[in-house]
């Protein structure tokens, strides 16, 4: 029999994603694969594993905002896949197994000392993820199948052929049977606003930073000692703060009785934050579950979803089955886990929250008769806006509340005595693990797939559940009390103000205005591929071979969500004309499947994984049809 030819596949983007796809590959190739040989070619500027966001080559300052326990890059059988399991340690158990020798990892002295001393419950810095994702890639690479081979390209891929050949920035180009993107975030251009705030500062002599990736965009003009305005106080905001304080010479000291104190270096600005909430991201919670095992999903997940009336709305259908859900992990671990503060069994109260709906006056009847503390009753509109329609005489007074805000945070995320907490933030992440199974229904309104769900649902999450580690923080109260972060309100807006040739911030949550000569946004740029940056996906675009997703309303009306438009089922690429490429395909988070972080926690069949391993088989059935 005539050996077939050899398969060429292009993966562009080497971080995370795109390794584990490769692992995939690898796994299946012995089932699916056959005789046939593929070459993989891994393109990316950034080290093979870790990828941009990931690299080494960035500050030590930065840190992640998982636990080592929960960081694996391993599939495991909690994940339903067609693949095979391959599993493998999570980012302590590496650690561990470093430490004692019983795995051989040549380990950076610069990150020797973080190697000696972390614990399960540590936040890791980024470049000693980095260093676990590098790992990770050499063994893929070292324990690849006959059949499959690596060659890697440390340049940028900048356009795709007509024939699949993808041309390099280094003047090579991969003449390729199938082409796979795993890009994760767009960067793009500055939109209409951002523009006229751009040509604002330059008219004026100001400073503009658009979205980006903190790590990425360079802070060294930011002048010491003025007022800054940051519209943002996510993770970017967290990143940046320490960037511009501690990476500037300043110091954070323990104070015995507890909190820190900040020394200043004397070169940090003034930091003004605001945001639509006004308040930080949740604190990471530090304890584990005290009570019994919760049980998800249990009101939101396909069986659920598939009954609804159609049109759905995500508010209106789709929210209320997601916050029972989110009460149900709540209530049960606050009923088992601390059965002193709740005044009925919890099999009684279980079956009766079973049977009623969430935001009814029964349900809300009988979480009142059985929990009679208010502090322990789950509030999801105030959890979502602390300070809504709250008004302050100052933006002093305003910035007393937050204070006691982010105490209270603080102190509650540290206390197992607020346990249920936990519940909750295991549920959302539940939920964010049968979304797919939500959007396979086609079946959600235009509007609120791309508002709600896009939109406010996933900063909700973001919010709640992807905070900073607690320490962050505790930095954040310190640099207030320094006099080097305010906080400036919810629901901010920036003028630019001609007359006086200054960025001026307003909020909802007081009459006070602050006035800079440089304005910050601290966020990545949202998706959006008609503004898209990276020239191999504008190469793409403007030859109408890659398009935007267009959401489908159910009444006929689309709108456009910004992401690369892919088919849900075998993520392959869709042209301008709607028609999938045989040989093309992308996953990530902002392409139509949505996909969630590349790595992820231990045992929670994570959506990634299940991407990856269907993906890989896909095109495995390519090469060997």
């Amino acid at each position: 029999m005539t050996a077939l030819p050899q398969f060429t596949l292009a993966i562009v983007g080497a971080g995370p994603r795109g390794v584990g796809v490769l692992e995939r590959l690898a796994a299946s190739a012995a089932e699916l694969l056959g005789e046939r040989r593929v070459e993989v070619h891994l393109i990316d500027p950034f080290p093979a594993g870790p990828g941009r966001v990931w690299r080494y080559d960035q500050s030590p300052l930065l840190r992640m905002n998982s636990m080592p326990e929960d960081v694996t890059v391993f599939t495991d059988d909690s994940v339903l896949m067609d693949g095979p399991v391959l599993p493998g340690p999570s980012l302590i158990d590496w650690v561990r197994q470093v430490r004692s020798g019983t795995l051989e990892y040549p380990v950076p002295d610069d990150v020797r000392a973080e190697f000696e001393t972390l614990v399960s419950t540590d936040f890791p810095t980024r470049r000693l993820q980095s260093r676990y994702l590098e790992w990770f890639y050499r063994k893929v690479r070292a324990e690849l199948p006959p059949g499959i081979t690596v060659v890697e390209h440390l340049a940028r891929a900048v356009g795709i052929d007509e024939d699949d050949t993808v041309r390099l920035s280094d003047g090579s180009s991969v003449a390729a049977d199938a082409v796979v993107l795993t890009v994760g975030h767009l960067d793009a251009l500055p939109d209409r606003a951002e523009r006229a705030l751009e040509s604002f500062a330059g008219r004026h002599g100001l400073a503009y930073y658009p979205a980006g990736y903190t790590a990425d965009v360079d802070y060294s003009a930011v002048p010491a000692g003025e007022p800054v305005l940051v519209r943002g106080f996510g993770l970017a905001f967290v990143d940046l703060m320490l960037l511009l304080t501690e990476g500037r010479g300043g110091r954070f000291e323990d104070l015995p009785r507890g909190g820190l104190r900040y020394h200043p270096s004397g070169a940090e600005p003034v930091l003004h934050v605001g945001s639509r909430r006004g308040v930080p991201y949740h604190a990471k919670p530090g304890y584990r579950l005290r009570g019994k095992p919760v049980q998800l999903p249990r009101f939101f997940d396909r069986r659920a979803i598939e009954p609804l009336s159609r049109p759905l709305d995500f508010r209106a259908d789709v929210w209320p089955l997601i916050a029972k859900e989110l009460a149900w992990a709540y209530y049960t671990e606050l009923f088992t886990g601390h059965p002193d503060r709740v005044r009925v069994d919890f099999a009684v109260f279980a079956d009766k929250f079973a049977d009623l709906a969430w935001g009814t006056a029964e349900m809300d009847g009988l979480i009142a008769a059985a929990v009679p503390a208010l502090e322990d009753r789950l509030d999801l509109e105030r959890l979502d806006r602390p300070f809504d329609r709250e008004r302050f005489a100052s933006a002093e007074e305003f910035g007393k509340a937050v204070r006691n805000y982010v105490e209270a945070d603080l102190s509650r995320r540290a206390d197992v005595h607020h346990s249920a907490d936990l519940g909750a933030f295991l549920a959302l992440l539940s939920v964010i693990g049968q979304l797919p199974a939500l959007l396979s229904t086609g079946q959600l309104t235009a509007a609120s797939q791309v508002s709600d769900m896009d939109g406010w649902f996933h900063g909700f999450f973001s919010y709640y559940a992807s905070g900073p580690p607690p320490r962050r923080l505790a930095e954040l109260l310190a640099l207030a009390d320094a006099g080097i972060v305010s906080f400036f309100g919810t629901d901010v807006v920036i003028d630019a103000d001609e007359p006086t040739g200054t960025f001026v911030a307003s909020s909802a949550s007081h009459p006070d205005t602050v006035t800079a000569r440089t304005l910050i946004e601290a966020r990545l740029p949202e998706a959006s591929v008609p503004r898209v940056s990276d020239p191999l996906l504008r190469q793409l675009r403007d030859s109408g071979a890659l398009a935007e997703e267009t959401v489908p309303d159910v009444a006929g009306e689309t709108l456009p969500s910004g992401r690369i438009a892919t088919t849900l089922c075998d993520f392959r690429l869709l042209a301008a004309d709607g028609t999938p490429h045989p040989r093309r395909f992308s996953v990530g988070p902002h392409t139509s499947v949505r996909s969630a972080a590349a790595f992820t926690r231990p045992r929670t069949n994570a959506i990634s994984f299940r991407q990856n391993d269907a993906l890989a088989r896909e095109i495995l059935r390519l090469a060997n049809p």
